[in-house]
């Protein structure tokens, strides 16, 4: 990257002597007399150019050695068995890959923070808590891989903590009744463990379907369940915010997924989940995640890698279970209706769980937005009396703008949401039967781990405000075609698919991946050039003195890219557009929501100026 000096932009600087040497303000189109002279402004304009320039320079050579590094780590990582990336030390309880119907789960309990061993940290009086993380294409870790985490509150409050991980390839023919079986032996283990204490059930992501079909199979046995962005109602949405849900009934339904898990040799590659998120937003999630770190290289790269670990680890499911998450949840959205059969004669019953429930949402999330995550509320009860005759408490709480992922990975949510949660566990058990939203009073807007500076109440809520409009007909239509199509897949062309694939072709499209590809390919052992940018960065890195952010060329380098990326932003938001509308012809209605439908949670949100 270079930067051209035109005569323009010389004749809109002003020069201050008084400030700090070679320092600039940009002024419009203006030029004033200088004590040296149009010559004197000349050469310190050029002088203060030059050293932009260089900064630029080894700005450019620091950021490709990060991505080396990023590369290096992956593939170590996969050398190493994609191990989960936990920050803190744990013993493996139970292996499930050894139960009578496997599957590729463990059980592990926290034993050691820092230098504390668990005595150190641990009432025994506090019920226990597992926290179980998602299974949606990346390896596990991400509820507890560093101290501000899940994992870090719930010991910080004296919880014991177990912590449920998964092994980067599934069992043969591992289905979602094996899983959920491992998870119940799991449950069970930790309650025989604590004198019968049942645990709090922490579920992030896609894991909160799955705890959630926990806590109404374990009736009595799990404690309350904790729903971290995680999306139970998967038609629901809003028109241009909520694109994803579409895409199902896009790509022609199930039969897509049925196929790379066959390419796979019955394995589903969890790096096209990885893209796909990548692709919800790519002015976030691609430009601004490269931009942020080339900008600031000598601040961000610790926090990149860091992250980066985590989200370059990509694990498998098997072909029965994904194809399960496909058709049942996404497409056919059968766990709200009470329709998801979990294994013979057992049907998923959400009525069933007599556990506090507590969601945590967040507007600024496009995977799993409110809608999703509490429109299952007004389909399984009709109202709010019928909930109170249920002897249920729901109790929810949004955040108004942070990411999916920064649910999971935000230090400063960790210490204030899921430290609020964890602290009011007995409040809420002790709620009457009802709807709340739990409300969290913090003036600072930074709370002290060891200074508590904030307070929650409770406000009990309508479950007739929960129910969002959308044209449940047209899903219907979509799981109508995926069900066509998948039976004519699975009949006339899966078995040719199967018979062409063999363990070395799956191994290939692995490692032939975008995801990875893009990745290793900054890696010495596939690029001989990055041994050069390796010896670059560290000659740079000796003597490197960075300048300073209110530097003018550095302010306008951060203008530029936010130009950037609201361009992306625009393009992205016209592709969304597209998709709703061609999803509209296809399957019907003048919209995927009709215009002033939107969900009286939402326009509730508005009023209080969310």
């Amino acid at each position: 990257m270079t930067a051209a000096v035109s005569t323009k932009a010389v004749k809109q600087i002003e020069w201050h002597p008084a400030q700090t040497s070679n320092q600039f303000i940009l002024v419009p189109e203006r030029v004033t007399d200088t004590p040296q002279g149009d010559a004197g402004m000349y050469a310190a304009f050029g002088h203060d150019v030059f050293r932009y320039q260089v900064d630029l320079w080894q700005r450019n050579i620091l950021f490709w050695d990060t991505l080396r590094q990023r590369a290096n780590n992956m593939l170590e990582h996969e050398r190493a068995g994609l191990p989960p990336l936990l920050d803190f030390k744990y013993e493996i309880i139970l292996d499930a890959r050894g139960f009578e119907h496997p599957a590729n789960y463990a059980l592990l309990r926290i034993t050691e923070v820092g230098e504390d061993c668990w005595e150190d940290c641990v009432d025994p009086d506090k019920p226990p808590v597992i926290v179980v993380d998602p299974r949606a294409g990346h390896g596990p870790g991400i509820g507890g891989f560093k101290h501000e985490s899940e994992v870090g509150m719930a010991l910080h409050e004296g919880h014991p903590v177990y912590f449920v991980v998964f092994f980067p390839e599934p069992a043969p023919g591992q289905s979602i009744s094996d899983v959920l079986h491992a998870l119940r032996r799991f449950v069970e283990e930790v309650a025989r463990r604590h004198s019968g204490t049942p645990p709090v059930l922490y579920g992030n992501c896609q894991a909160g379907w799955a705890v959630t079909l926990l806590s109404a199979d374990c009736e009595g046995l799990a404690g309350p369940t904790v729903l971290n962005g995680s999306p139970l109602s998967y038609w629901a949405g809003e028109s241009g915010v909520n694109p994803m849900r579409v895409s199902g009934g896009l790509l022609g339904g199930a039969w897509l997924t049925h196929f790379i898990s066959d390419l796979g040799n019955g394995r589903f590659d969890g790096a096209w989940l990885a893209q796909n998120f990548e692709n919800l937003k790519p002015e976030k999630a691609i430009w601004e995640k490269y931009a942020g770190l080339f900008h600031s290289v000598d601040s961000e790269r610790d926090r990149f890698l860091e992250f980066e670990r985590w989200w370059n680890g990509f694990y498998f499911l098997s072909r029965e279970e994904m194809l399960a998450i496909v058709e049942n949840l996404f497409i056919g959205n059968k766990l709200e209706q009470g329709l998801m059969q979990v294994c013979a004669g057992c049907i998923a019953d959400l009525r069933r769980i007599r556990s506090p429930v507590i969601v945590f949402a967040s507007y600024g999330d496009n995977i799993t937005p409110p809608h999703q995550a509490l429109g299952w509320v007004p389909a399984v009860y009709k109202d709010t009396d019928d909930l109170k005759k249920a002897g249920q408490r729901i109790v929810y709480l949004t955040n108004p703008h942070v990411g999916h992922l920064g649910i999971f990975v935000s230090g400063k949510v960790a210490r204030l949401e899921h430290r609020a949660i964890l602290e009011s566990l007995d409040e809420i058990k002790a709620l009457d039967p009802g709807l709340y939203e739990m409300k969290i009073d913090n003036p600072s807007g930074n709370p002290d781990c060891h200074k508590p500076d904030y307070s929650v109440r409770f406000e009990h809520r309508q479950v007739e405000d929960l129910k969002a409009d959308y044209p449940r007909a047209a899903f219907e239509k979509v799981q109508q075609v995926s069900e066509y199509n998948e039976t004519m897949y699975r009949t006339f062309v899966s078995p040719w698919v199967k018979s062409m694939t063999n363990p070395w072709l799956a191994e290939g499209l692995k490692w032939m991946h975008p995801m990875r590809t893009s990745r290793y390919m900054f890696s010495e052992t596939f690029n001989p050039w990055m041994r050069w940018v390796a010896m670059l960065a560290e000659t740079v890195a000796k003597d490197r003195k960075p300048l300073p952010k209110d530097h003018p060329l550095i302010e306008k380098e951060r203008e530029l890219f936010d130009e950037i990326s609201t361009a992306i932003e625009r393009a992205r938001v016209g592709r969304d557009a597209s998709y709703e509308q061609l999803f509209s012809l296809l399957y019907g209605g003048a919209a995927v929501i009709a215009p002033g439908a939107r969900s009286d949670l939402l326009l509730a949100e508005k009023v209080h100026g969310r």
